[in-house]
């Protein structure tokens, strides 16, 4: 059998995982009396991207990620955003972060350790431009106007 070069080894096959694309669905707790405070759900392929990754973290408030321009809108050069923070009254310390960057027309999320639905680790996830850029924006015009 031919041996492949390590540089198509790193990037796999046409049609192995890592260049399958990915479907982002965001989506808000209401707060109270639900939950103590409004934070952000992020699923990608349908798994909740946030507790799967660590259970203590909550989303961050929906109108610092999904407001225009900011944090998990793509950049041509790839930048680390806080997603998620420990729940409590206050959040805690720790925090969840992501990757984004933009690679063309597809947004990039690296840097991701979370398990996927056949439980081997998802590390990084590629969403289409387009279904990306319009479920931020869906998901943003769905928020209750604040008081």
């Amino acid at each position: 059998m031919p041996r492949r070069s390590p540089r198509k080894l790193r990037a796999g096959a046409p049609g192995s995982p890592r260049d399958a694309v990915s479907t982002l669905l965001v989506s808000a707790c209401p707060g109270p009396p639900a939950c103590t405070a409004v934070h952000t759900y992020l699923f990608v392929d349908g798994l909740d991207v946030i507790t799967r990754s660590d259970s203590r973290m909550a989303g961050l408030a929906p109108g610092l990620l999904l407001r225009p321009g900011g944090p998990l809108h793509p950049t041509d050069a790839p930048r680390t955003v806080d997603v998620a923070a420990e729940e409590g009254p206050d959040p805690g310390p720790d925090r969840l972060t992501v990757r984004v960057g933009l690679r063309g027309e597809t947004v990039v999320w690296s840097g991701l350790m979370y398990p996927g639905a056949d439980s081997t680790v998802v590390e990084e996830v590629r969403f289409r431009l387009d279904q990306y850029l319009g479920e931020i924006e869906r998901a943003r015009t769905a928020l209750p106007a604040p008081p």
